[in-house]
């Protein structure tokens, strides 16, 4: 397990290859050290691997620099989460470019039922720091995992409204764990390990370089069920990490402020474009995102009696969840993409079964 371990860590660091490529070796080889016991020719035959990058694979793997960063881990307490690990995020995992490895300490539950990213400007204003709090008082019921960047501003505020409530949050940082940037918020960090913590994909003595924390956004944006922006001037890292969010088909909210703004202005610009949808509360929050209060016991859903052995395959599926994403569900039932699709629209007229944001679905 240590061995294959190793390998995965080695395949993250392989230059020039990135997670997408790294993603494509995987599903041609089944494993990382299946990668590493690869010859060039064969590497040749894969889309998207030429002479360059088959004789990277081929030859560059770092085994013994892997082996020192799992001991690392080990000695830390850093949990290495590999993307075909059963803990790896799995809203992370939906995403094209999600890194392949993950370094985390804490004892945060990455697969929350609830996950929302917070981002805003180093520059927050009373406002933004009040509504943020505001924002997240009102999603007590819910308890969902807060997840932002560990920056000056609306990011730390969100931490620590999230540590005064005993939310759950993690900081998404774009350097290694052996250090934690800005230094000012180390003890903020360190009441995060409570009920949260830190993740990364950067290994040990990665500096906070200015070009590490675009990767570091997709991370965020990857991590929630939705990205809410709270102050932002019209552009920067907030603004990166909307637009990557709705890349990925996630939910993006934008907080509204006074019209002469400056760290408004990024909102309203995503608002009046339609590439956010104007947050004024949390109830519109979980309106907006389908979570609603669910009562304790379920009721019993009264089934058409005319259903297809496909549909009562997806309905019997999505009865073991309370909600469920599409490609999981076509993984679970089996039933090719393209059908399900149909069947699922089929039974949303029918009303037994209601779309959600994201491509999710629940029995009615």
């Amino acid at each position: 397990m240590m061995n294959e371990k190793i390998c995965q860590i080695a395949l993250s660091m392989l230059p020039r290859i990135g997670p997408v490529r790294a993603r494509l070796l995987l599903q041609h080889y089944g494993s990382a050290s299946a990668i590493f016991h690869a010859d060039r020719d064969e590497l040749l035959s894969i889309p998207d691997i030429g002479p360059v990058l088959a004789g990277v694979v081929a030859g560059g793997a770092d085994l013994e620099r892997a082996e020192r960063e799992a001991e690392f881990a080990v000695e830390q307490g850093i949990r290495m989460l590999f993307c075909t690990d059963d803990d790896y995020p799995s809203r992370l995992r939906d995403c094209p470019d999600a890194p392949v490895m993950l370094f985390m300490t804490g004892n945060a539950d990455l697969n929350a039922k609830h996950a929302i990213s917070i981002v805003g400007t180093r520059k927050a204003t009373s406002y933004g720091r009040r509504v943020c709090r505001e924002l997240l008082d009102g999603l007590r019921d819910f308890r969902p995992l807060v997840i932002s960047g560990l920056a000056y501003g609306i990011d730390i505020e969100a931490h620590k409204a999230s540590i005064d409530l005993g939310f759950p949050t993690i900081a998404c940082l774009a350097h290694g764990l052996d250090r934690i940037y800005p230094p000012d918020h180390a003890l903020v960090a360190n009441k995060m390990m409570r009920n949260g913590g830190l993740i990364t994909e950067f290994l040990p003595n990665t500096r906070p370089d200015r070009e590490l924390f675009p990767m570091r956004n997709r991370i965020v944006a990857g991590l929630g069920d939705c990205t809410v922006v709270v102050e932002s001037d019209v552009s920067g890292g907030s603004m990166l990490t909307a637009h990557i969010a709705a890349s990925y088909n996630r939910d993006v909210f934008a907080i509204p402020g006074r019209v002469h703004d400056k760290f408004s202005a990024g909102c309203h610009k995503l608002i009046a474009a339609n590439a956010a949808a104007m947050l004024v509360s949390s109830q519109s929050l979980i309106e907006a995102m389908g979570w609603g209060k669910k009562e304790e016991v379920k009721k019993q859903l009264a089934l058409p009696l005319d259903l297809s052995e496909n549909e009562l395959k997806v309905v019997e599926t999505l009865r073991s969840s309370e909600r469920m994403y599409i490609d999981d569900l076509t993984i679970c039932t089996g039933i090719a993409a393209s059908v399900l699709a149909g069947i699922l629209l089929e039974l949303e007229f029918r009303n037994v079964v209601t779309s959600l944001p994201g491509k999710y679905y629940q029995l009615s």
